[in-house]
């Protein structure tokens, strides 16, 4: 008895051990299959989002790469470097070193270099660098400051050249890409990459003597000093302006020279090494507010302010009247009491004028010198419209 007792435990807890061993078995092959198809899972999702990652960071329009483009254009960006020579109060010369950059372009046959006028104003000893290290001497064709552009000729190899096209930037968009090229703090062929974030400024500099410079695009695209002269292309590798200015202190605010300005003066500044067609209206004034608009208990509460009018210019002229007081608005002296431009009429061209950047850029794309033009007013709350004559804007002092 004793003996069928033991065998019959024995064999008891070998089979309960058996059907135990099978159980967790069987649980443990399907916990394998389950991890075998999350990690199947997890490999698909992975690669699915390396493809993602690629298309969105590297690839752009047309299957062209940010690396391929920068390839395409790197040899047509240069160094610009001069020489500023100042004078102390004993007339000793002082010696500061310039830079910018610049971009190779073909005009009707003869290779120039592009760059800010700003960047090479009142320098000495100017020369080019290309990426791939080689020098040359440079001097200046011509000039303009009121659009601080600036054309030079490069005593380069003809090997060297690799000239950029530009084309016409009317057709930009806000949210637009771009991509600028140059040599921030010194350092060559530089790219960053950013968007249109709006078209139609003005920005102002020194050496324009307080006049506007029109029509400028602004750009997300990160911009340092030695950027200036640069190229702003589109995603072909096209010229659509030429970065000019930051905002020191600023958070990807960046100004560019419209190619449409390029386009337009590059031949005159090449055969006649100036340009003196921008129009004048003679006249000095600011946005309007609705804080200026109630100061003056007008009913607009947008245009252009005239504050002063030049005697003898064209808005004096027509009789166009600046302000007569002067009044503290936000802790800010404005003068008041002059009319407000609200909009302006050329031959089949009309636009409504909501400040400075309105008028600049109206102004500078649409009209010449001794042109007519209708400038519709509000004075005492009455609209009335002038035909004033513009003239040709003054040299800078």
């Amino acid at each position: 008895m004793v003996t069928i007792v033991i065998v019959s435990l024995f064999a008891g807890g070998l089979l309960g051990y058996s059907i135990g061993y099978s159980t967790i078995s069987g649980r443990i092959n399907d916990l394998e299959n389950q991890l075998s198809t999350l990690q199947e899972q997890i490999l698909n999702l992975q690669s699915t989002q390396n493809v993602v990652n690629q298309n969105n960071t590297y690839i752009l329009g047309e299957n062209v790469s940010l690396s391929e483009l920068y390839e395409q254009v790197k040899d047509s960006v240069v160094i610009i470097r001069g020489i500023i020579v100042q004078y102390d109060f004993w007339h000793y010369p002082h010696y500061t070193q310039v830079q910018g950059s610049g971009f190779v372009y073909n005009f009707t046959g003869k290779m120039v270099a592009i760059t800010n006028y700003h960047v090479v104003q009142n320098a000495i000893n100017i020369t080019i660098t290309f990426i791939n290290g080689n020098g040359y001497a440079a001097t200046v064709l011509g000039s303009d400051p009121y659009a601080d552009l600036a054309v030079l000729s490069i005593d380069a190899q003809p090997s060297e050249y690799r000239p950029l096209e530009i084309v016409g930037s009317s057709t930009l968009e806000v949210g637009d890409p771009v991509i600028a090229v140059g040599n921030p703090y010194g350092l060559a062929g530089s790219m960053t990459t950013g968007i249109v974030s709006a078209l139609g400024r003005t920005i102002t500099e020194e050496m324009t003597g307080g006049y506007a410079i029109a029509n400028v695009i602004q750009t997300s695209a990160p911009i340092n000093p030695g950027n200036s002269g640069g190229p702003l292309l589109d995603y072909q590798g096209q010229v659509v302006g030429i970065t000019t200015a930051i905002v020191s202190d600023s958070q990807g605010l960046g100004f560019a020279i419209p190619s449409s300005t390029i386009l337009r003066e590059i031949g005159s500044l090449i055969t006649k090494g100036t340009y003196n067609l921008h129009p004048w209206l003679g006249a000095t004034g600011t946005d309007m507010t609705y804080e200026i608009a109630k100061a003056m208990n007008a009913n607009v509460t947008y245009g252009w302010l005239i504050v002063q009018v030049t005697s003898g210019g064209p808005a004096d002229k027509a009789n166009l009247r600046g302000g007569t007081q002067q009044v503290l608005i936000a802790g800010e002296s404005v003068t008041i009491g002059g009319d407000i431009i609200i909009a302006i009429n050329a031959t089949y061209i009309a636009m409504r004028i909501r400040g400075m950047d309105d008028l600049s850029t109206f102004l500078e794309e649409y009209t010449l010198p001794l042109q007519t033009v209708n400038v519709t007013i509000v004075r005492n709350n009455q609209t009335m419209t002038f035909p004033v004559e513009l003239g040709t804007r003054p040299p800078p002092t």
